[in-house]
């Protein structure tokens, strides 16, 4: 048997709105070596993303080579395999790879061979040793795809998704051709950095990869003879073809759309090639974001005797304190909205991060979608694209065709285009 876990997106060295994230990364961390200690996996896999941006601080830099170097003296036989997101700058990423290989730690910045030329599968392809001792998988460590490391279509309708497409075609025929000759029995496993067509994204904290989700690949980019896809990009977690694809989703809430996400990482058990068995395992969350109302918004004299209902929280040190934002519903410039809101606050164990103003027309436009919107539907989240997925899968009980989401891609892109 072969065990993995699968997570993404951490954004090491994230600001929010102007404070550091290190101490509930620095929480997660800790969470992560533990069940590294406890469950034992023979793998760690590594979405993307691994920091916010392609200039990662020293602090972030030295959070993410500690967790490496503790979670190698808590379980010497562990496997990572780390791959670059779009925040990620790749050669910097894997510039330290020479001595990580050593300790079976296994980072891609970039698909390319020296030359750039092709694709480089002897970087790429990454055996896994499980029960047995033995490769009992092979990871196709893909990284983000930029448009210039995918192999050229250009008598394609869309040369980026048709090369994006190639490239795992490639990557999935190498991996077979070492499977047939070193490993017959191992699971071939694919990881990616992308945004998948019919994915619920989250509008305020995913960066858009291209303009007019362009980007949206489809699902039959990944070959029916992976045993399993571990995507990064998309901080909701979720699953297409009964968990076979999967978006383990961000280990903390990135923005105030995600503060009701639940947070995971993704434990997978693999038996003779196949996917045996898969398990959510929640990760705790250390610092709550607040909204003040909780839905919608309100007028500040409605808000001020909430906020001061704060006081009741614990004093707590200020990087240990909940983010605050405060969704206001305004008839007009108030120049004292700030002062008040910050006086109701005074003693209150919070930071104010945000103070969102709605008019009345906004607020009765976001009733007016919600009333027409499915009812489960979360609105931040909601995309052309998802809706048509949902209203497919309600209808037929199946995943809509790759074409349909294809041509709705490019509907979309026109419509986006100066006329």
């Amino acid at each position: 048997m072969l065990t993995i876990l699968h997570t993404a997106d951490w954004h090491l060295g994230q600001s929010f709105h102007g404070y550091s994230r290190e101490s509930e990364h620095a929480a997660f961390l800790d969470w992560l070596l533990r069940q590294l200690h406890e469950l034992k996996p023979h793998a760690l896999l590594l979405a993307g993303d691994v920091f916010d941006t392609i200039h990662p601080s020293a602090k972030a830099q030295k959070l993410f080579y500690a967790f490496l170097a503790q979670a190698r003296m808590l379980h010497p036989d562990l496997q990572l395999v780390i791959t670059a997101g779009n925040h990620d700058a790749g050669s910097r990423l894997e510039a330290p790879a020479g001595l990580l290989d050593a300790f079976s730690i296994h980072i891609i910045g970039t698909p390319l061979n020296a030359d750039g030329t092709e694709l480089d599968f002897e970087r790429l392809l990454v055996p896994l040793r499980g029960d047995s001792g033995q490769t009992e998988a092979i990871v196709i460590a893909m990284p983000f795809l930029r448009p210039a490391d995918v192999p050229a279509m250009p008598d394609s309708e869309d040369p980026l998704l048709a090369g994006i497409r190639a490239a795992y075609e490639q990557a999935v025929a190498a991996a077979a051709a070492m499977k047939n000759a070193a490993a017959p029995q191992a699971a071939l496993i694919a990881i990616g950095h992308c945004h998948l067509a019919g994915g619920l994204e989250t509008q305020d904290s995913e960066r858009r990869l291209v303009v007019g989700h362009a980007e949206a690949i489809g699902l039959d980019t990944f070959p029916s003879e992976l045993a399993y896809v571990a995507l990064g990009h998309l901080h909701r977690a979720q699953q297409f073809q009964q968990g076979r694809i999967r978006y383990s989703g961000s280990p903390i809430p990135l923005s105030f759309t995600e503060a009701g996400y639940q947070h995971q990482i993704m434990r997978l058990d693999f038996v003779a090639g196949q996917l045996q068995s898969h398990q959510s395992i929640p990760v705790p969350r250390t610092l709550p974001l607040l909204t003040v109302p909780e839905r919608g918004a309100a007028p500040l004299e409605d808000i001020l005797p909430q906020l001061r209902e704060l006081q009741q929280l614990p004093d707590v040190p200020l990087e240990q304190q909940p983010f605050l934002r405060v969704n206001v519903l305004a008839t007009g410039p108030d120049p004292t909205r700030r002062q008040q809101i910050e006086q109701a606050l005074q003693g209150c164990s919070v930071r104010l991060v945000q103070i969102q103003p709605q008019s009345v027309a906004e607020q009765q436009s976001e009733d007016a979608a919600t009333d027409s919107a499915p009812a489960t539907a979360d609105l931040s989240t909601l995309t052309p694209a998802s809706v048509l997925t949902r209203e497919y899968q309600r209808v037929y009980a199946t995943e809509p065709p790759a074409e349909l989401l294809h041509v709705l891609n490019q509907v979309l892109l026109q419509e986006e285009l100066p006329a």
